[in-house]
């Protein structure tokens, strides 16, 4: 197996899900997004250091699927191998850009879909922020942002979030975008050598609020 896919965490996964035309078109160009604070764009090969700043952290990946990136050129090769899957609309994730003063772009995280499921107008978000900006309810407004894109663009139903329980701040960002706890699946998922149990918080488009 090779090693991106092993540190990235899809050992034992599928290389490539099949994606509707329809989803692949939207984000073979991806828009950018904004909020109050944010930007939300496409991840380009020129972020892969400030992407190492953060991905090579055990504090970071201690609750995701994916292990610590090991050098500043494993994570060069990783953004690398994106721009393929975002020329192919196969890649969901914007890049969560903070700009300063200076007009410099720090990609600060990710935000985006980690499943897509146009069958049943269903989708799964997923974020990861630079421990640097933490409890500055940044994760939050960007995860509030995609929910919005997805009701608003992809015209989805329902779009849901889990974590592993230990993970109390995930938890606490689902909350914060006015999702609803639906419960824990016990030891559902085998990850790094454990057993997890992992929540689940979702919200319907019936509920959402262009406020959140």
């Amino acid at each position: 197996m090779n090693i991106i896919k092993r540190l990235i965490g899809l050992d034992g996964q599928e290389e490539k899900r099949s994606t509707p035309a329809g989803i692949r078109s939207v984000f073979r160009s991806i828009p950018e997004l904004h909020t109050k604070r944010l930007l939300l764009r496409k991840i380009s090969p020129c972020d892969y250091e400030d992407m190492y700043e953060y991905s090579c952290q055990e504090l970071v990946t201690r609750y995701l699927l994916w292990y610590p990136h090991p050098s500043k050129e494993f994570t060069e090769s990783y953004i690398e191998r994106l721009q393929d899957e975002y020329r192919e609309g196969s890649f969901f994730d914007w890049g969560i850009v903070l700009p300063d003063c200076n007009g410099r772009e720090k990609l600060i995280g990710t935000c985006g879909f980690t499943e897509l499921d146009p069958g049943n107008n269903r989708g799964e978000i997923g974020y990861v922020l630079n421990p640097r900006f933490w409890g500055q309810g940044l994760a939050a407004e960007a995860a509030g942002r995609v929910i919005r894109f997805g009701f608003e663009q992809l015209s989805l139903n329902r779009i849901d979030a889990r974590y592993m329980i230990e993970n109390e701040h995930s938890a606490y960002v689902m909350e914060s975008c006015s999702m609803k706890f639906e419960g824990i699946r016990r030891q559902a998922m085998y990850v790094k050598g454990r057993y997890r149990d992992i929540g689940e918080y979702s919200i319907l488009k019936s509920e959402f609020s262009t406020n959140i």
